[in-house]
């Protein structure tokens, strides 16, 4: 069983250092078990900071972490362009993680683990037997409550955590969706998905252990709108609606740089 692994990286000096050791270290102990390999792709994706020094020096200590560099940013876009590169290696498995390792390797692993027969499986923080450390703060959940409802409301899809940022999709499966993914920033995991259960793609749902990060960039107030737009758009552009969208979309844009020029 061979995975790879997409890991994007936006600014993440502080952090990438110490979430590649914790992967090699963890995953090369798997190596010689169930015939398993790996390689981790980081995606520096925009960044501006020592981001990418870090990784080389990861890379020097671990032949299997490997990295590509865009000029563009957005996480969506990282890692659909991660995908790419994995579909053209031999892995059996593709999957992405988040680089602050709130989800640590042995939760990753576990999804390995237990995939099954499925074409996908992804970490879930709200579901039986899942452990969240520190508990997240109760104006974040029930953002996020909200926000699970909204999605199982508009695409019916049975999950109660399309967020959490750890995925692995078996490559046959990735192939069939690839050219459909968007690079949309806020509504990618939610595209995905939707895309896997449109091509009747079964994803299985795993309890996982995340450690919420402290130093999150993630401003919650700000982002809760730009997603709820986010998936709006998604699904309009995927019902009989989206040639009205297509249609208003150019005139909204200008309309929104009109009342930003009268202030």
């Amino acid at each position: 069983m061979k995975v790879g692994i997409i890991m994007p990286a936006y600014n993440e000096e502080r952090r990438i250092g110490s979430t590649l050791s914790a992967y090699s270290k963890f995953l090369n102990s798997k190596l010689k078990k169930n015939k398993f390999d790996y390689t981790i792709i980081v995606v520096i994706n925009g960044t501006t900071d020592g981001t990418k020094k870090i990784v080389q020096s990861a890379r020097k200590k671990n032949k299997r972490v490997d990295y590509i560099d865009l000029v563009k940013g957005g996480k969506g876009y990282a890692i659909i362009e991660g995908f790419k590169i994995a579909l053209n290696k031999k892995y059996d498995l593709i999957g992405f993680v988040d680089a602050d390792m709130a989800t640590p390797p042995e939760a990753f692993y576990s999804l390995v683990e237990n995939i099954g027969d499925s074409g996908g499986i992804i970490a879930s923080r709200y579901i039986k037997g899942s452990i969240v450390n520190p508990k997240q703060i109760p104006a974040r959940i029930l953002a996020s409550r909200i926000f699970n409802f909204i999605v199982r409301s508009l695409f019916f899809m049975p999950y109660r955590d399309t967020q959490c940022g750890a995925k692995i999709v078996r490559k046959e499966a990735l192939t069939e969706i690839i050219n459909d993914l968007g690079d949309t920033q806020w509504s990618f995991d939610i595209d995905l998905l939707f895309r896997l259960k449109k091509n009747k793609i079964f994803v299985k749902e795993w309890p996982t252990v995340w450690k919420d990060q402290k130093d999150s960039k993630l401003n919650l107030k700000k982002v809760s709108v730009q997603m709820f737009f986010s998936i709006l758009q998604l699904r309009i552009m995927n019902s009989p609606f989206r040639r009205f969208l297509k249609v208003t979309k150019p005139i909204a844009r200008r309309l929104w740089r009109l009342l930003r020029s009268k202030k």
